[in-house]
């Protein structure tokens, strides 16, 4: 296992110093879903929620939220992102949303929690708009997909995990 490059050698928290690394082009990919009832589903599916356009709220406030990573976890440094791309679709089966996320840089450092983020705040806005219809909603599944780029290379999730 790595090294938590968050901590000093004494346990206290810090911010990663990236400045000797390379730009490189990076990419993360993330992915979560929100279940919910199949009523529900129709509502959000429909356009007829009673708060609005569920969907595209939904991808707007995950590519704003990607835009603020810095400002809502610690120790992530600001990144002038290239690309995010929230795609949301509804799935039948679940019944529910899912949501993936694809966040671009050129930078020193990595773009996996500008996706996590994305992934995360387009979920709890989903919730958010319509909570008062369907109070048995779950949020799960948030995980990485994938990364590129930077000194580690490519990683992809596992397709068992």
């Amino acid at each position: 296992m790595a090294a938590l490059t968050h901590l000093t050698h004494t346990g206290e928290a810090h911010m990663v110093d990236v400045a000797d690394k390379d730009i490189t082009k990076r990419v993360a990919v993330a992915e979560g879903h929100v279940i919910m009832q199949k009523e529900t589903l129709a509502l959000v599916k429909s356009g007829d929620a009673k708060k609005g356009d569920v969907l595209g709220t939904a991808r707007l406030a995950g590519i704003m939220a990607a835009k603020r990573t810095h400002e809502l976890i610690p120790l992530c440094h600001p990144l002038m992102l290239t690309s995010v791309i929230v795609d949301l679709s509804i799935d039948e089966q679940l019944p529910g949303v899912r949501i993936t996320a694809t966040a671009k840089v050129d930078g020193k450092t990595g773009v996996e929690m500008e996706a996590l983020t994305a992934v995360s705040v387009a979920c709890l806005t989903i919730y958010d708009m319509i909570k008062a219809v369907d109070r048995f909603m779950r949020i799960e599944g948030i995980s990485l997909v994938s990364k590129e780029g930077g000194k580690s290379g490519s990683w992809h999730k596992p397709t068992d995990a």
